[in-house]
């Protein structure tokens, strides 16, 4: 038997890394991370952070952010019920890229839709 740590690939589809990057690059993760970059939130907050995410869809995702290690939920003893979900360390060191991603995207977004509208009028020999 090998002591040497496996070598993870994401570009080979029996590598486990693979569903550790769709996850994370579903538009609904980034979001929930950015806003929970900014410390622990309640559900309706972060529903009211990311506008267009259903409760049906957040409640799932925050789900398999909690079982993939990236956040932690917190349910508090109290009348009315509370709870909070906030990063773990390793959910923190998505921040910066996923911001960043967020940043880029908001920075060439002019862009993007010359490039659409560019696309849309060339003449259809597809």
């Amino acid at each position: 038997m090998s002591n040497e740590a496996p070598v993870w690939n994401v570009m080979l589809a029996t590598c486990p890394s693979r569903t550790s990057v769709a996850k994370i690059a579903n538009k609904w993760t980034a979001m929930i991370v950015i806003t929970l970059s900014d410390g622990p939130a309640r559900f309706g907050a972060i529903r009211e952070s990311v506008g267009g995410i259903s409760g049906k869809v957040l409640s799932g995702t925050l789900r398999d952010l909690e079982r993939d290690g990236v956040l932690t939920r917190t349910a508090y003893d109290e009348m009315p019920p509370r709870v909070e979900y906030e990063l773990t360390s390793l959910g923190r060191t998505l921040r910066e890229p996923l911001t960043a991603l967020g940043i880029w995207a908001e920075q060439h977004i002019e862009a993007v839709l010359d490039a659409r509208d560019a696309y849309d009028q060339r003449p259809t020999d597809r």
